[in-house]
């Protein structure tokens, strides 16, 4: 519809509702007025003949009470005179054909004793009826009515509504001259000019800005975009050219360098990820469908990869809206605002995810490879669940590569340990890798999985295998040597297994260098402002942020934090710990049990040393956004990472990558991967309770100096070793495996996104 029919229709809809509304209105506000006159009148009218008509009631005089009635004033159209039975004793003769039962009006008078009216239509006539109620002495006689005919209230009704048709007409045919006129002569010319100008700034061939309208009320928006296109031009070319001199310069990661650097070793391919947690999951809201971001750390690291370089992403459906918003290929495009890559979404039975999630990856594989003293659990047919679901995946990938020749493979985690070798089967010139985002545990641990070999025999499917840390890479290592035949080339770091050599290197995840704008503008008062937003007083907080899992060690948290109030009481109703902890897995009995444990344990503490508005610690048991978190890391003293054993832990350095004020100490589990990048963190024991008390102590007594020179080299390190380069060296590894010389390069990378 052309711009000139949306706005006349705008505007004659305005006008018609605006004259509708005053006509209703004039019309209602005059039908009350004439309405009460009538009440007014016919009221003066009963009470005057009421008095005579009573002594001709009480003597039955029919004759008298005839000749009463119809001695009618002229002003109205009949008297009616009832018994107390409401039975007629006296009708106006040229009302009588009208009225043949009592009305409403006398049935409710003669009883109640009162005056009563209404407004009615006898026939098809409107007429008001007034009732008085007679009396002899107190008792209630009978009745007189009075009936006016109304008829000229209706008639006022419609000259409004004909008068307001009349206007809306008048008003519509100047709307639409003037409008049309307006666009005409104003508008339509520059108009078209700006929007060719900017579908050319858009696509980067915008030249000068258009002639805009010159007169006054548009002057602002001429300045604002010669301002845009000026700033917008000069923006894509230095981050073009910042992009191409640090791509070949090596300098820090940026995530234009990441496009750039990506697009030039894919060589015009697309990037793909296959995920267990989608990035985007729909799901109802009473009747409306709302797009969320799940909570995943590694979804929240590997986003920006794919919003950067586009392609396509293969995930799990986890959304009860996601069959919704997908099309026959079960395919939807993301990010919903701003779309730059394809999300694939593939569904899994109830009782495939109880199986394959619940079951066999974190009730076996994470307890495994975590030494945190939780036995696995190993079910035959939860193993059968996770090699379906592998094959399931396996197969939506193959059909996204479609018919890309020689894909450069990424599987990402514990879930999908049988992809690479499912994938070989099906494309053996496919180039694979696995990341693997868990501590690998000690041969003699990971022993203790029946099926081992499988597991294994699946991993080195793989052309490369990357582990956060060197250690876990070691441990790897020794389980393969210990448990498959093949030959270990430890200077190369390599498996050698039936002529198939699988790389294995060291390649720790990040987060983005620098939080959103949103934190920059959150300055020093959101301290008290967060405390007061909980009901509490204190002068400052400590922050942690976990899964509410048995291998972040909340529990030995809360009792170091106990200590330190036992040992340190100035601490007391100076210092609160905010926990927020996201409740993850309740399907299984342990998370179950640890949601209780983390519970009581915040509450004894809490019963111990409460007073007044102040608590020790305050536990937020719900998921919160990152953008819900940065707050708090922001105006926290300290942040607790106190993993008692953990892959990375991101929170670790999103806390750090947060404070822009160079501020804050961390205080970090030395089994948690981060503590190898971040050695100006307090690195703690948290199984050991009085020295993490103690770590906390001393966070809380650093001089200034000392806390602003660390977390100086921590954001350094952060800054160096962001997401964007973690993301870059792994297409950097992955595309330098030697291709068959006629086969385009591609790749896939195959995530996933719950922990």
């Amino acid at each position: 519809m052309r711009l000139s029919y949306r706005l006349n229709l705008a505007l004659i809809t305005g006008a018609v509702l605006t004259s509708a509304g005053f006509a209703l209105y004039q019309s209602n506000a005059e039908t009350r007025a004439l309405r009460a006159e009538v009440q007014r009148h016919s009221l003066s009218l009963a009470e005057s003949l009421a008095k005579p008509a009573e002594p001709l009631v009480i003597d039955r005089s029919f004759e008298e009470l005839q000749r009463f009635v119809d001695r009618l004033p002229g002003s109205v159209a009949g008297i009616a005179v009832y018994d107390a039975a409401a039975q007629p004793l006296a009708i106006t003769r040229s009302l009588a054909s009208w009225v043949r039962q009592p009305p409403h009006s006398v049935l409710q008078a003669i009883p109640s004793a009162r005056v009563a009216s209404e407004f009615t239509r006898l026939g098809d006539e409107p007429f008001h009826i007034l009732v008085q109620p007679l009396r002899q002495d107190s008792a209630v006689i009978g009745a007189l009515a009075v009936f006016e005919d109304v008829g000229y209230i209706d008639a006022r009704s419609v000259a409004v509504w004909r008068s307001a048709a009349m206007h809306v007409a008048i008003q519509t045919f100047f709307i639409v001259c003037i409008t049309l006129l307006i666009i005409h002569l104003s508008l339509r010319r520059p108009l078209r000019h700006m929007t060719q100008w900017l579908r050319d700034l858009r696509t980067g061939h915008a030249s000068v800005a258009p002639a805009l309208p010159t007169e006054e009320a548009f002057r602002p928006v001429a300045q604002e975009f010669e301002r845009m296109a000026s700033s917008l031009t000069a923006a894509r070319a230095a981050a073009h050219e910042e992009a191409r001199l640090r791509d070949e310069a090596a300098t820090r990661w940026t995530l234009e360098r990441l496009r750039v650097h990506v697009q030039n070793r894919l060589d015009g391919s697309r990037l793909f990820v296959v995920s267990n947690r989608e990035p985007y999951e729909h799901t109802f809201r009473g009747d409306k469908v709302e797009c969320s971001v799940p909570a995943s750390g590694l979804v929240t690291a590997l986003e920006p990869v794919l919003s950067a370089c586009g392609g396509t992403w293969v995930a799990q459906a986890t959304g009860d809206a996601d069959h919704e918003t997908v099309d026959a290929n079960d395919r939807v495009e993301a990010p919903p605002d701003n779309p730059r890559y394809t999300l694939r979404r593939v569904w899994l039975s109830k009782e495939q995810e109880q199986g394959f999630y619940f079951g066999f990856a974190n009730e076996g594989l994470w307890p495994l490879c975590h030494i945190a003293h939780t036995r696995p659990i190993f079910r035959a047919e939860d193993w059968e669940h996770y090699r379906n679901v592998n094959q399931k995946f396996a197969d939506a990938l193959l059909e996204e590569v479609g018919n890309e020749r020689n894909p450069i493979v990424l599987v990402q985690d514990y879930h999908f340990a049988l992809l690479p070798r499912m994938i070989k089967q099906r494309l053996p010139e496919a180039h694979v890798a696995i990341f693997w985002h868990i501590p690998w545990p000690n041969p003699e641990a990971f022993g203790i999985c029946p099926w081992q070999h499988e597991l294994l025999d699946g991993i080195l499917g793989a052309d490369l295998v990357g582990f956060h840390i060197q250690s876990h890479c070691n441990n790897f290592l020794e389980t393969v040597d210990r448990a498959i035949e093949c030959r270990i080339e430890r200077e190369r770091f390599a498996v050698n297994r039936l002529g198939h050599v699988t790389s294995v290197r060291p390649i720790p995840i990040s987060v983005g260098a620098s939080p959103p704008a949103m934190a920059r503008e959150f300055d020093f008062d959101a301290r008290g402002a967060i405390l007061e937003r909980h009901g509490l007083e204190a002068s400052s907080f400590g922050i942690g942020v976990d899964r509410i899992d048995y291998t972040k060690g909340i529990p030995e948290r809360f009792r170091a934090l106990e200590r330190l109030f036992e040992v340190f009481p100035k601490y007391r109703k100076q210092f609160t710990f905010i926990q927020i902890g996201s409740p993850s897995r309740t399907h299984i009995r342990r998370y179950q049990e640890l949601m209780d444990e983390v519970q009581l344990e915040a509450d004894r503490i809490n019963k111990r040393f409460q007073s007044g508005r102040w608590k020790p610690i305050l536990l937020i048991p719900r998921q919160h956004s990152h953008a819900e978190i940065l707050p708090y890391y922001r105006a926290a003293s300290v942040c607790l990472v106190t993993s008692l054993h953990d892959g990375m832990n991101l929170v670790a350095k999103e806390f750090v990558a947060a404070r822009e004020d160079e501020d804050g100490v961390l205080v970090l589990s030395r089994f948690a991967g981060a503590t190898h990048e971040l050695p100006d963190a307090l690195a703690v024991n948290p199984y050991d309770t009085v020295a993490l008390a103690d770590a906390i102590h001393l966070a809380l007594e650093m001089h200034p100096e000392d806390r602003l020179a660390r977390m100086r080299r921590m954001r350094a390190v952060v800054r160096e070793y962001n997401i964007y380069r973690w993301a870059g060296t792994l297409v950097s590894e992955l595309s330098d495996i030697r291709l068959p010389a006629s086969a385009p390069a591609g790749m896939v990378l195959a995530a996933s996104g719950r922990p």
